[in-house]
């Protein structure tokens, strides 16, 4: 049953054309942007547009997760959520397939840019490096699914849009997906170093760079996971007393 309910939201999910306009073509024509206007071809070059890139990917994989709870405040709304509660899934089920629809819809933001860093940013990568970067960030955008699911149980449709949003630009900042760490003040990076958005870029950084994933990284994605996770649940609970 879970298989069937995940086929049916990844199916509404990607036939939303402004998912694809938004969700992945925004974050590739950012690294574009970032990387080719103003930038000298000097030695570091290479690096920056693979750092570049990695960031990239991650904020496109942001992204595409939290909407994934827009789509279930809008199902508050048409009743969908009446007839999930007379199905014989139980919540943490519900929550599954959702998180599941979410992993699914961020494969294409995530290999659209790093398309986009081998084809015209001339990034070079071995091919074991390349399946396993799209891997770890597929797998390490979990934590950002669950959180938009919980906004979606817990807010109405037109406030998780604006919550998604905000919670999209600040991770992306704060997390260190748009701008290099040498920009941001001291106390900024201890407070960016415990965000799920920097330890999840860095675990795709580790993973381009040829080495093993970074242990605190994993372990600061981890637990953001198991927060989101109980967070989703829980909203789930009290949206269904509620409908």
């Amino acid at each position: 049953m879970i298989a069937a309910y995940v086929n049916l939201e990844v199916r509404r999910v990607l036939r939303d054309v402004g998912f694809t306009v938004f969700g992945i073509g925004t974050p590739v024509l950012m690294y574009l942007l970032f990387t080719n206007l103003g930038t000298d071809a000097g030695a570091d070059s290479g690096s920056w547009r693979t750092t570049a890139m990695i960031g990239m990917a991650a904020y496109g994989a942001l992204g595409a997760a939290l909407s994934v709870g827009t789509g279930v405040a809008e199902d508050k709304g048409t009743g969908w959520l009446r007839q999930l509660r007379v199905t014989p899934m139980s919540p943490r089920q519900v929550v599954i397939g959702r998180a599941a629809t979410g992993s699914v819809v961020v494969l294409p933001a995530v290999a659209a840019v790093l398309a986009a860093g081998g084809l015209v940013n001339d990034v070079r990568l071995a091919p074991w490096q390349w399946a396993a970067t799209a891997l770890v960030l597929w797998l390490g955008a979990l934590p950002f699914t669950l959180l938009g699911i919980g906004n979606g149980y817990r807010l109405t449709a037109q406030t998780t849009g604006t919550v998604n949003v905000v919670c999209n630009l600040a991770l992306s900042i704060v997390g260190r997906l748009w701008f290099p760490v040498e920009l941001f003040p001291d106390w900024l990076r201890t407070v960016s170093d415990l965000t799920p958005t920097h330890r999840f870029a860095e675990l795709g950084q580790g993973v381009a760079a040829g080495g093993p994933l970074p242990l605190a990284a994993t372990a600061v994605v981890a637990g953001w996971t198991l927060l989101f996770g109980t967070y989703a649940v829980l909203s789930y609970r009290r949206s269904s007393r509620k409908v």
